[in-house]
């Protein structure tokens, strides 16, 4: 079993957010794969759907708190299904170069994701990820850029062009 987790913040007033880049491409994936409806499961502090990919069951992750505590839902997964961490990809975004360069690693720092860094302190940084680029404008604080919402053309390109080469590279990872 494998686990996919997005890291997100799970309100409506998050939604079309930088930050929240990933939820989109669920939306996305949803509509170009076959995997089950997301259930709240209220022990895990997590929706959930399943998936069956190449043979496999591979669980995908919404974390129902905050970003920078999805280490809590992710230890009662973790627990339950005894899933070993490297049998895990966390999807997340980040400022740290071009607008909507995608970039996957077996093992790097967290930057400065307070989520990641999150996971890393309470378990350890022996994770895939998949980080997408969402560019920083410095003449925002970093909270209120990644909680800026997205243009229309910027949704219309995250649509057309950037989540088939995401869901590609999942594919390859899995």
């Amino acid at each position: 079993m494998k686990l996919i987790v997005w890291l997100w913040n799970p309100w409506n007033e998050y939604k079309n957010t930088k930050h929240n880049v990933w939820f989109l491409f669920l939306d996305y994936l949803k509509e170009n794969s076959s995997f089950s409806d997301f259930k709240l499961e209220s022990k895990f502090k997590a929706e959930i759907s399943s998936w069956n990919y190449m043979w496999e069951k591979i669980l995908l992750i919404k974390p129902q708190t905050y970003m920078n505590l999805s280490w809590e839902s992710l230890r009662k997964i973790i627990d339950f299904y005894k899933v070993e961490m490297d049998d895990m990809i966390i999807i997340y975004d980040d400022l740290s170069m071009d607008f909507w360069k995608l970039r996957f690693r077996d093992k790097w720092s967290a930057w400065w994701h307070n989520g990641i860094k999150n996971i890393i302190q309470h378990f350890s940084d022996d994770f895939k990820r998949i980080k997408i680029w969402i560019w920083f404008n410095n003449n925002y604080e970093v909270s209120d850029w990644v909680l800026s919402k997205f243009k229309e053309e910027e949704l219309n390109e995250l649509n057309s062009e950037i989540f088939w080469k995401t869901q590609i590279i999942l594919n390859e990872k899995i």
